[in-house]
């Protein structure tokens, strides 16, 4: 009996492997097959994806993976690793499988659920979840090398479905690549395309909708500078109406809808008890104003609680109860500005807890197309004349600002009739400015002391506020990397209290050789001791991105430079101003001879965040020109 049992399963596995073997062409494992088009500007190529999704009901999905990728060099080395993310309550991963085969097609190593590592998700400020993720990789020794991958995964909890990438990074190829999806016409399911065209096949089948696409032959996307990968990967975004998450029934056919759901989560949250609403009102009883009482009360918020990240079933959708956070003193995005909302509650100050997509330039929600891409949850006020936005989670973050983080897209607004999409404020370059004074006292030798003050708000205090709180041996690293510092022989930084959204820094640097050439009796220097503009980017050629910075931003500095005893200005920089479509630089030099002194006044503005692609080349040519700019030398000499 046992004998037949041994046979009846290795009978099995020949079917199995025959199946497959019928299905995926032998040649798809050697690289030598790839054609030759799809191997330009590719890291790595697709070589075949079969993506099989089946929605068997609200929150209830199985998902089939089986993809074959041949890596070219080591940049395309991502693809020999498997990291999977799942919650080990509602998600479950079977029939996990990687092989690895050498350039010929031949099998060198197998890979299986048991050899990959399980661990929590948590990350530094995450105190407890149930998000866990598998991880193997393998290293890469020759190129090119085959990667395939094998997997089920099988969920009870969702609120969207994962969409399609077609294309999951630039630099990698597609062959040949299809996606199949089941799913009963009372889901509602909805589809939309990103960065593609392509177009479904729908049939029935035994009552279900199946949607299938397919591509061939994609070539692979060429990197550009500062890419965003949401603004050029194809993919085809998958939502359902009808929802189940972690037992919690709901409807996204609208924002509206979605909005009523997440409110009906937060109907029993928002309430502190009657002790501590009188505490609140006897706090604020003497601030006139609702918007002074608000900045009060997030001041008090930001110094009385702190950001910890629990994420537990639908804990990771329901905030925390007010009284729980009132209490313990620490709660997530969704706690604390839920909180926020209790504490301008008790006081009759109306606000809305909001959803939105956070991360510098993420994509903002499409009105058009309901689907959750949320992260995480801000707090907004509608103030008769000034409506009023607050990141709940940071301990310094000035009231009423928002920065790159998630300012400029749309925020999801939990109103009494459901979600509304709103717009969060756009900043300007005067919201991000680096203000800064530079005395540099030049030695006659070629060293040189420097005393810089920074003033800066915005994204720049931000950084500044965090840089505050690392090692010196960090600091000096990143203020030599980001001001185009020379390496100096002594720094030291001396931080400023942080007032009214303006971060002060005070830099000391002592240099045993400034002076970038000495010839004769002539000494030839920088003409200032930082960059403003400490960056230029590539030539490219036909490009068809646009271009991001983080924020708009407006600097300017004035450095004075004392020049040695003995010592005389014999060439100044010129003067000079350059003009680009978003933005402008100039410079100035004055040389007082009675103070044998050199003063410079340089700014440099970026008037929009976003460069369309047909200007590139404009900014590419501006940065430039810049760069030479600021490298403009200022020769002194002995007199005579």
């Amino acid at each position: 009996m046992r004998n037949k049992i041994i046979l009846f399963c290795l009978l099995l596995c020949a079917i199995y492997n025959t199946s497959r073997s019928q299905s995926i062409s032998p040649d798809l494992y050697k690289a030598s097959t790839i054609p030759p088009g799809l191997k330009e500007n590719a890291n790595s190529v697709v070589r075949y994806s079969e993506n099989t999704i089946n929605v068997k009901g609200p929150g209830k999905e199985t998902i089939k993976v089986h993809e074959i990728v041949t890596i070219l060099n080591e940049k395309g080395d991502k693809e020999a690793e498997m990291v999977m993310g799942y919650n080990k309550k509602y998600d479950e991963y079977s029939n996990i499988e990687m092989r690895v085969y050498d350039a010929n097609g031949v099998s060198i190593k197998k890979y299986h659920k048991s050899d990959m590592y399980d661990g929590s998700a948590a990350g530094d400020e995450t105190m407890v979840t149930n998000e866990r993720f598998l991880a193997v990789r393998h290293t890469v020794a020759n190129y090119p090398t085959t990667v395939e991958i094998v997997y089920e995964e099988n969920l009870n909890s969702f609120i969207s479905l994962d969409g399609w990438s077609i294309q999951n990074r630039v630099e990698k190829s597609v062959q040949d690549a299809i996606c199949t999806v089941t799913v009963d016409p009372v889901m509602g399911f909805r589809y939309k395309n990103e960065n593609t065209t392509i177009i479904a096949d729908k049939e029935k089948l035994n009552g279900m909708d199946v949607y299938t696409w397919q591509v061939k032959d994609l070539k692979a996307i060429k990197k550009e500078e500062h890419v965003l990968s949401w603004n050029v990967l194809p993919e085809v975004q998958f939502a359902v109406n009808n929802f189940s998450c972690y037992g919690y029934t709901g409807d996204f056919t609208s924002w509206q809808s979605f909005g009523t759901w997440i409110q009906s989560l937060n109907s029993d949250v928002c309430a502190l008890t009657p002790q501590r609403v009188a505490e609140v009102q006897a706090m604020t009883k003497d601030i006139k104003t609702d918007k002074e009482k608000a900045r009060f009360l997030y001041n008090y918020m930001q110094k009385s609680m702190r950001y910890v990240s629990i994420q537990l079933g639908i804990g990771g959708y329901k905030p925390f109860p007010a009284t729980f956070v009132d209490e313990k003193k620490y709660g997530d995005c969704k706690a604390l500005s839920n909180y926020m909302r209790a504490l301008l509650k008790a006081v009759n100050i109306n606000s809305y807890y909001a959803i939105i997509r956070a991360g510098a330039n993420e994509k903002a929600a499409d009105p058009s197309f309901p689907v959750n891409e949320f992260n995480h949850a801000i707090l907004c006020i509608p103030f008769k004349n000034d409506t009023t936005w607050l990141e709940c989670t940071s301990s310094t973050q000035p009231f009423g600002k928002l920065g790159a983080f998630t300012e400029n897209r749309n925020a999801l607004l939990i109103t009494e009739d459901g979600g509304k999409l709103v717009n969060t404020p756009r900043s300007t370059m005067q919201d991000n400015q680096f203000n800064s004074e530079v005395h540099l006292t030049l030695n006659p030798d070629g060293g040189a002391r420097a005393e810089i003050k920074i003033a800066g708000t915005g994204t720049y205090r931000d950084d500044y506020v965090g840089v505050e709180s690392v090692k010196l041996d960090q600091q000096k690293e990143y203020f030599t990397h980001w001001l185009n510092l020379k390496q100096p022989i002594f720094f030291d930084f001396k931080p400023a209290p942080d007032k009214d959204g303006v971060k002060e820094v005070k830099i000391n640097l002592e240099y045993d050789k400034f002076c970038d050439v000495m010839a004769g009796d002539k000494q030839f220097y920088r003409s200032g001791v930082f960059d403003l503009c400490a960056f230029t980017v590539p030539i490219e050629n036909a490009r068809k991105t646009d271009y991001y910075f983080d924020t708009p931003l407006q600097k300017s500095c004035v450095t004075t430079i004392d020049l040695p005893a003995g010592f005389e200005v014999e060439t100044l920089p010129a003067n000079q101003t350059l003009k680009f479509a978003y933005g402008n630089y100039e410079v100035g030099y004055v040389y007082d001879a009675a103070k044998n002194q050199v003063t410079s006044t340089a700014k440099f503005n970026l008037t929009n965040q976003v460069i369309p692609a047909a200007q590139y080349t404009e900014l590419q040519q501006y940065l430039d020109a810049v760069a030479k700019a600021q490298n403009k030398k200022l020769v002194i000499k002995r007199k005579a």
